[in-house]
């Protein structure tokens, strides 16, 4: 990973980060921060506390403080990946706006619904995520007023573009941290490809106390409890869609229709496709 970084009151702000390899990461906010992402090449995927936000070329991602978990994907067999992200840190914001009102302040405060969201592209951010690659290419040109300026652009277009309730919640609450329960995380990654470990991370845990939990909980360990969740989903995609078998197995996080298949009988006593055809003819 390569990192690129231009800072402002001594905090890194704005930052390009390219990777050439596949990676996956842990990348946990704390509650003075929030970032701004736009995807310049590559793809990615963001895990949230509720959440599983896939990102290409052009698309951009809104977050807050809060446990999260990242990871680069290939497009078309190629993992080349590369990213704008604007770092908002609550000491830059408040030194931003010492003596002005804050946009924020026009806007009524929406319900805080989850800690980052998809934001819809458009020719404006698209622009917008130039003029700062345009900046990092041209850094002798750069001083702190216009820095400062690139800031307050973007939290504008971010007000007022066409944004969706999730994107509101996170800016007019942009430092509050919006907190989840364990069974809430859960059922939100039944069929993520999220690891027990990285389970345990969103749930602010450590791994030993994160089985713990989920042992009380559940009566059950969270490899069996899951694949037994994912195998009803399964059976309930099969009576509902004309998909494939093969993309409802990887859909639900089934590596091989082989072994999705070997559960399925096991639980429901006939294969997919028979309990698919039995389903048909009621």
């Amino acid at each position: 990973m390569e990192v690129k970084t231009i800072e402002l009151f001594g905090k890194p702000l704005f930052n390009l980060v390219t990777i050439t390899a596949p990676i996956k990461m842990a990348t946990p906010m704390p509650e003075d921060e929030a970032a701004f992402v736009y995807i310049l090449k590559g793809g990615c995927i963001d895990y949230s506390e509720t959440d599983e936000i896939h990102l290409s070329e052009k698309q951009a991602l809104l977050a807050k403080c809060g446990n999260s978990s990242f990871c680069t994907t290939a497009i078309n067999g190629i993992t080349d990946y590369q990213a704008i992200v604007v770092k908002f840190h609550k000491e830059v914001f408040d030194k931003l706006y010492f003596n002005s009102h804050s946009p924020l302040s026009n806007k009524n405060s929406h319900e805080l619904l989850v800690n980052s969201a998809m934001i819809d592209s458009n020719i404006l951010l698209e622009q917008y995520a130039s003029s700062l690659v345009s900046i990092f290419d041209n850094q002798e040109l750069v001083n702190e007023e216009l820095l400062e300026l690139k800031v307050k652009e973007l939290i504008l277009l971010l007000l007022n573009s066409d944004n969706s309730s999730e994107v509101l919640g996170i800016m007019t609450n942009l430092y509050k941290r919006k907190t989840f329960a364990f069974k809430e995380v859960i059922n939100a990654h039944i069929c993520s490809s999220l690891g027990i470990e990285e389970l345990a991370q969103l749930t602010n845990q450590s791994l030993s106390t994160f089985k713990k939990t989920f042992k009380e909980i559940y009566n059950d360990t969270p490899n069996n409890y899951l694949i037994g969740k994912r195998i009803e989903k399964v059976a309930q995609l099969i009576t509902v869609s004309n998909d494939s078998l093969s993309n409802i197995a990887y859909d639900c996080e089934f590596k091989t229709l082989a072994h999705m298949s070997r559960v399925f009988k096991n639980k429901y006593g006939v294969s997919p496709s028979e309990y698919r055809s039995n389903f048909s003819d009621k």
